[in-house]
C-alpha cells in the first residue's frame, strides 16, 4: 500500500511580534497534525500567508505578500491561504477583492487550520470569513481557542496540556503572549474590534511555557500582548498578577532576561514600576505607549496625560534606575492637531531623551471613532509633522546613545560576525526590532546566545559601539513555586 506524501505548508508572517508568536502558534499545530513546514513557498503545498491588517501600510504589504506568493504557488499548483489579522478584519471582502487567495481563515479556523488546509488543497475551499466585532464574540480571543496539539513534558511541570507551538527561529530570544485583545476604546485604533476584548493568560501556562523556551535555548522571553499593563485584570487577585509574575519568570532555568513590551502610561503603578526596573533578570525596559503629549490631542484620542504627567513618569522610572530604557511611538497630524499640540510633543520630546522613538502619521482607520472626526489635516502638513518629529527624534536617540558611552552594559549576542556581518546584539535597553543595537569590534570571538559584559566605547547613531570583558553564564536558577499561583 502506497505511502501518502506528507503536506507541506510555507509559512510567512508580517506585522508585530504577537503575530510571530500566532505563527508559531499555527505551526505548532501543522506538525501536530503531521505536516511538514518548508522555508520555500516553492517547495510547499500551500503558503500560508499570516497578514497584518493594523495600518494601510501594512494592509499594502499583506496584499504584495499574498500576490507575490501566488506568482510562486502558480508554478507548483500550490494553494495560498491568507491569515491573520487583515483575515480576520476583512474576511469576505479580501476574498472577493483577491481571487489569487485560494482561501480566507479567521481566527476562529485555527483550532481545525490542519484540515481546512486539507480541504483547500482537495478542492473543497471553505467559505470565506466573515467578520464581526470580536469584542461581541466568545470565545473572544485567540488566546482561549483549544490547541490542537498533544501535551508536552517541561521537567518541573510535568505534562502541559495545550503547548501548540513550533519555534520557527533558533535564535536566543523568543517572544511570549501574555495575553490577547484590549478594552480599551483608543479613537484611532481598530484592533479590538479584530482581536477582541482583553484576556490574560494564565500565569502558570506562562511559566510552564517559558520552561519549555528555556530548553530549546533561549536566553531572554519577550513578553507581549496589545496592554500588558492590564495583565491580571480578568484573573483572580487582579493587576497585581504582573508585579508577581515577573520575578516567577526570572526563576526559570536558562532563562537570564525578562522584557516587558506594550506599556499604558496611565496604568503603571508605582510597583509595577518598581519590579521592572530594579528586579535582577528583568530589564530594566519601558516601553511607554505615548502616542503624544499635547492633553488635549490626548483626550481627543480617548487617552490620558499630559507633557507634565509623561515627563513624571519618566523621572520616576529613572530615580529608580537610572540606565533605564524608555521608548515609545508617537501619531502625529491627528484631526485638530495644532501647531501649539505639534510645540507641546517637542517640549516633551527634548525634555524625556527617549532611547528610541517612532514616528507614524495619522491615517483614518476603518471602523474608528476618529475616522468620523472633524478637522483632519491636509495629507502635505501631516507629512510635513511626519518630517520635522522625526528629525528631532533621531537628533534625540543620537544623544541619548552618547550618553551611554563609558557605562557598562550586558549585550545578548544575536548575530555572529562572519565575512560579512559585525557580531551585534543587544543590551537590556533595547528591545528587538524596534530599538537599537550594539555592535562589537571585529575579532570578538563570540557567538549567538552568548550573554557578555561589556563596556560602551563609541556610537553610531543609535547604536553602540561595544568592547566586551567577560561573558555571563547561562542561568541555571530553580523556579520555586512555578506550579502554583492561581491568578498570578
Amino acid at each position: 500500500m502506497a505511502v501518502p506524501d506528507v503536506r507541506k505548508a510555507a509559512l510567512l508572517t508580517l506585522g508585530c511580534a504577537r503575530n510571530e508568536v500566532d505563527s508559531e502558534e499555527i505551526a505548532g499545530r501543522l506538525t501536530g497534525s503531521g505536516w511538514e513546514l518548508v522555508d520555500d513557498g516553492a517547495d510547499a503545498d500551500v503558503i500560508l500567508v499570516n497578514t497584518c491588517g493594523f495600518v494601510e501600510q501594512a494592509k499594502k504589504d499583506s496584499i504584495d505578500t499574498l500576490l507575490a506568493a501566488s506568482d510562486v504557488a502558480a508554478d507548483r499548483g500550490a494553494k495560498v491561504v491568507a491569515v491573520g489579522c487583515m483575515a480576520e478584519r476583512y474576511g469576505k471582502e479580501l476574498a472577493e477583492s483577491l481571487p489569487e487567495a485560494d482561501a480566507v481563515l479567521g481566527f476562529d479556523a485555527y483550532p481545525e487550520l490542519a484540515a481546512r488546509l486539507a480541504d483547500v488543497l482537495d478542492g473543497h475551499a471553505p467559505a470565506p470569513h466573515v467578520p464581526a466585532d470580536r469584542r461581541t464574540l466568545l470565545p473572544i480571543s485567540p488566546v482561549q481557542r483549544p490547541a490542537a496539539a498533544a501535551e508536552v513534558a517541561v521537567p518541573g511541570h510535568g505534562w502541559v496540556p495545550g503547548l501548540a507551538r513550533t519555534r520557527l527561529t533558533d535564535g536566543p530570544v523568543a517572544n511570549i503572549k501574555l495575553a490577547s485583545g484590549c478594552d480599551r476604546r483608543c479613537a484611532f485604533c481598530a484592533i479590538p474590534a479584530f482581536r477582541g476584548s482583553f484576556v490574560s493568560r494564565p500565569p502558570d501556562d506562562l511559566v510552564a511555557e517559558a520552561a519549555w523556551l528555556g530548553m530549546e535555548g533561549v536566553r531572554e522571553l519577550y513578553l507581549v500582548s496589545e496592554n500588558s499593563t492590564s495583565y491580571g485584570k480578568d484573573l483572580p487577585g487582579g493587576t497585581r498578577a504582573l508585579v508577581r509574575l515577573l520575578p516567577r519568570l526570572t526563576h526559570v532555568p536558562g532563562i537570564d532576561r525578562v522584557r516587558v513590551s506594550y506599556l499604558q502610561p496611565a496604568e503603571m503603578r508605582p510597583d509595577l514600576i518598581e519590579v521592572i526596573a530594579t528586579t535582577p533578570g528583568v530589564a530594566p525596559y519601558f516601553d511607554l505607549s505615548f502616542q503624544h503629549a499635547s492633553a488635549r490631542v490626548l483626550r481627543r484620542m480617548r487617552r490620558f496625560g499630559s507633557r507634565t504627567d509623561f515627563l513624571d513618569l519618566c523621572a520616576r522610572v529613572r530615580a529608580l534606575a537610572p540606565e533605564a530604557g524608555l521608548r515609545s511611538n508617537f501619531i502625529v497630524g491627528f484631526p485638530g492637531e495644532t501647531e501649539e499640540d505639534v510645540a507641546e510633543l517637542e517640549a516633551f520630546l527634548t525634555g524625556a531623551r527617549l532611547d528610541a522613538v517612532g514616528v507614524f502619521g495619522y491615517s483614518d482607520e476603518d471602523g474608528t471613532e476618529a475616522a468620523g472626526y472633524d478637522g483632519k489635516l491636509p495629507a502635505e502638513v501631516v507629512a510635513e509633522r511626519v518630517a520635522r518629529i522625526s528629525a528631532l527624534a533621531d537628533e534625540l536617540m543620537n544623544q541619548r546613545a552618547e550618553d551611554r558611552v563609558g557605562t557598562e552594559v550586558e549585550v545578548l549576542v544575536e548575530v555572529a560576525e562572519d565575512e560579512d556581518f559585525e557580531c551585534t546584539g543587544r543590551a537590556a535597553h533595547q528591545a528587538p526590532d524596534v530599538d537599537g543595537e550594539c555592535v562589537f569590534e571585529r575579532g570578538s570571538g563570540l557567538a549567538v546566545g552568548d550573554l557578555v559584559r561589556g563596556v560602551v566605547i563609541g556610537t553610531e547613531g543609535a547604536d553602540l559601539v561595544v568592547s566586551p570583558r567577560d561573558l555571563v553564564p547561562r542561568s541555571t536558577l530553580g523556579a520555586p513555586a512555578a506550579a502554583s499561583g492561581g491568578g498570578g
